[in-house]
């Protein structure tokens, strides 16, 4: 079973690291929210839950398009059957412990980028970028495009090292920091560097102190690789026979297997196509067709509709005002619609003058299109959840906690001098 006891704050005490601080000094009142020019000052990563929310509006404000990220809440057979199809990758959370070296890669394949995390907190954005940098069909808008041509002959250290200076990603990854956020980081960083120089650290301290850290699985030319930041070079797997998560399951069970009883301390999350790529179209195939048939029994049968349930005859389905109304609903626009094409048997149904067969079909297609809207509305409705969770993770609730306790020290101060 996959679960987590709370959502995780991911920073990971990383092998590569590098200090990150401000340029400039945050506005002095630790309470005062975060600025943007703070936010595009600091040097350093914010740490990010394990919310699938946080991911796909990180991916949103990246550019990609057509990726969904979904929380897995098992590795049963049962559960993964659920997924959308293709799942590009998996991304995993756990405390993280050091590979065999020798497990590695000697170098990074040609075919496979992969990005060290030179920078502490970056595992998010390293995690999401090591897996649709690799998936030719993901359209990745224009910047991470330009940013993966750019890298594709650099070594996964330089990769590294490029994403935490590409502001792009830096900001975007940085637009969930509140300012507490900011200074824990920069006094984590601070501290570690003392005791660096204090003293020297042992490996049971190191070990004790591991933070929770993302890595990703996927499958690359047939090859099922997994992709951790914190190693020096990716990991073969062995080669894809049959469903890929299958072959990953027992390396993610074992890591599952490290922990106490009773200790729920990991997450995974799937990159997945988002399934409105295939129910608007679906949508507009629907709509089309209904149309078509309904245009067919006016001629056949004028007045059909005289003879047909009004729950039935198209406007609970929509198929009227979607074809009317300029402003298409469920995200259908007219283009959609003039390049939808009916299936065959539509096709010959428009050509029959039996009216009992073309009513027929219309009525299964509009039960399915009462099926396809529901799908459309729950993931919409989905996407504006994951608006909502992201706006109120980057609310800095300081100041307004400030002002509380304030006023609750002036009551007290109050009640015992009456």
């Amino acid at each position: 079973m996959a679960g987590r006891s709370a959502r995780r704050r991911v920073g990971s005490s990383s092998t590569i690291s590098s200090t990150a601080f401000s340029e400039k000094p945050l506005s002095q009142d630790p309470s005062a929210p975060a600025t943007i020019e703070d936010k595009r000052s600091w040097k350093g990563f914010c740490e990010i839950e394990s919310e699938p929310a946080f991911f796909n509006i990180m991916l949103k404000k990246f550019g990609v398009q057509g990726v969904k990220v979904q929380e897995i809440v098992s590795l049963d057979d049962e559960i993964l059957a659920f997924l959308p199809r293709p799942v590009y990758g998996l991304i995993f959370l756990f405390k993280w412990i050091e590979e065999d070296s020798e497990k590695q890669e000697q170098s990074c394949p040609k075919g496979v980028w992969f990005a060290n995390q030179t920078i502490n907190n970056a595992c998010a954005s390293v995690a999401l970028l090591n897996i649709v940098n690799n998936v030719p069909s993901i359209d990745l808008g224009e910047s991470l495009h330009a940013f993966k041509m750019f890298t594709a002959n650099f070594t996964p250290a330089l990769r590294g090292d490029a994403i935490g200076n590409f502001n792009f990603v830096k900001e975007v990854h940085n637009s969930f920091a509140r300012k507490m956020d900011m200074l824990n980081a920069d006094l984590l960083l601070k501290n570690e560097a003392t005791a660096k120089k204090g003293k020297k650290r042992t490996t049971d301290q190191d070990e004790s102190e591991g933070g929770f850290h993302f890595i990703a699985f996927m499958p690359i030319d047939d090859q099922l690789w997994k992709l951790d930041g914190l190693e020096r070079q990716p990991m073969s797997l062995g080669s894809v026979q049959g469903d890929w998560l299958s072959q990953a399951k027992p390396d993610i069970e074992a890591r599952m297997a490290q922990y106490e009883e009773g200790q729920i301390e990991f997450a995974i999350l799937s990159l997945v196509r988002d399934p409105l790529l295939e129910t608007i179209p679906a949508l507009a195939k629907n709509v089309k067709a209904i149309n078509a048939l309904s245009i067919r029994l006016d001629i056949v049968k004028p007045g059909w509709k005289d003879f047909v349930d009004s729950s039935t005859n198209g406007e609970i389905a929509g198929t009227d005002s979607l074809i009317g109304n300029t402003n298409l609903a469920y995200g259908l626009t007219q283009e959609m619609l003039d390049q939808a094409e009916p299936s065959q048997a539509v096709m010959a149904l428009c050509l029959s003058d039996i009216a009992s067969d073309i009513l027929g079909h219309r009525e299964q297609l509009i039960t399915t299109q009462a099926g396809l809207r529901m799908s459309i509305r729950e993931e919409m409705q989905s996407n504006q959840s994951d608006e909502e969770r992201a706006a109120a993770r980057t609310c800095d609730y300081g100041a307004r906690m400030q002002r509380f306790v304030r006023k609750m020290r002036v009551r007290q101060q109050s009640s015992k001098e009456a």
